[in-house]
């Protein structure tokens, strides 16, 4: 005879901390702008003792470490707090690999806006802010970006220098898409002495970009094309192109619009070097992919988080001969290498 599975109550609770979750992003970004994390992680570990370093109330900062600690950002024993690793690593300022930046554009009003009237979004299929909500020509919103992200994309950007091997030392010449921060070009050419990069852009975004090519030394190897991706004239003979967070701003038949355009300025055999959030087939799972297409949905007017078959037909209808996925550990984005 078979036990009956046992099914759960019914239970209103997820309903609550949805309804609530607002105040997740509002703990975190107070306690980044208080510099928090880099309190404790000085060795500050008491509310008074935070309250005097982070200058605020002693009610106010024992509250919201409380409210951290719950989330998962702090522990606590015995009345002190601790920084998790996760913590230690990307929000206290002192450490090399801080994130903590990425406050200034992910909770900036273009961003937050969007959301605000969700079912009006969802009625229309896409962002209700203007015609091409994020993607306006010209966007400031992307100067915001290519400075406060840059420190969240320093990882993923070494990772890829590292899958391409580009300590070879070949001759590359590399095309960058969308630069914004730069970090991604500047990361192969820090590596090849022999790169030369040349980033696509607005030409705010580019002065960014620039910055950051000079800081790394890269003078005499770093060109611009100041304009947007599906008008200015990209040139031949690249080896490389990089398409990193770009193709899912757009439908389909836009992105393989601007795919055929990177296949011709492809030297034979060149590849294309793509970064994006790719959820499994059933669009639900791992959640970091899967929930990427809510921010498309209010952001822009098509764009989505695209599966690898989907990104493979897309490559393959733009010429391209095959494409290969590769998951980015720690990191939760892939790239997808496709092949002239």
């Amino acid at each position: 005879m078979s036990t009956p599975v046992q099914t759960p109550e019914p239970s209103p609770v997820l309903i609550f901390q949805t309804l609530n979750a607002f105040q997740q992003t509002a703990a975190l970004k107070a306690a980044i702008e208080v510099d928090l994390f880099t309190a404790i992680g000085e060795g500050n570990s008491t509310a008074d003792k935070l309250a005097l370093r982070c200058q605020t109330s002693e009610r106010g900062i024992r509250i919201l470490c409380d409210y951290l600690t719950v989330l998962g950002f702090l522990s606590k024993a015995d009345f002190h707090y601790r920084l998790t690793p996760d913590s230690a690593t990307f929000l206290d300022q002192r450490s090399p690999a801080c994130i903590a930046s990425a406050v200034n554009f992910l909770t900036a009003p273009p961003m937050t806006d969007a959301f605000k009237d969700l079912t009006a979004v969802v009625r229309r299929g896409g962002t209700v802010l203007s015609e091409h909500g994020s993607m306006e020509p010209e966007n400031p919103v992307w100067v915001e970006f290519a400075r406060s992200m840059a420190p969240m994309m320093r990882m993923p950007a070494e990772l890829i220098a590292d899958l391409l091997k580009a300590e070879s030392s070949e001759r590359w010449k590399v095309l960058d898409i969308a630069a914004g921060h730069g970090l991604f070009g500047i990361a192969i050419a820090r590596r090849n002495p022999n790169a030369q990069i040349v980033a696509v852009d607005w030409p705010s975004v580019l002065e960014v970009a620039k910055e950051n090519a000079q800081a790394a030394g890269l003078d005499g190897r770093y060109g611009t094309i100041p304009g947007s991706a599906f008008d200015v004239d990209f040139g031949t003979g690249f080896d490389l192109v990089l398409l990193t967070n770009f193709l899912h701003h757009f439908d389909p038949p836009t992105c393989e619009k601007l795919l055929r355009k990177v296949h011709a300025a492809l030297r034979p055999g060149g590849r294309t070097v793509t970064l994006e959030f790719v959820p499994n087939e059933d669009r639900v799972s791992p959640p970091p992919a899967a929930t990427f297409s809510m921010i498309m949905l209010g952001t822009t007017p098509s764009g989505d988080a695209y599966t690898f078959p989907e990104f493979e037909q897309m490559f393959q209808h733009a010429g391209f001969s095959r494409s290969e996925l590769h998951p980015l550990r720690p990191t939760f984005e892939h790239v997808i290498i496709s092949h002239k």
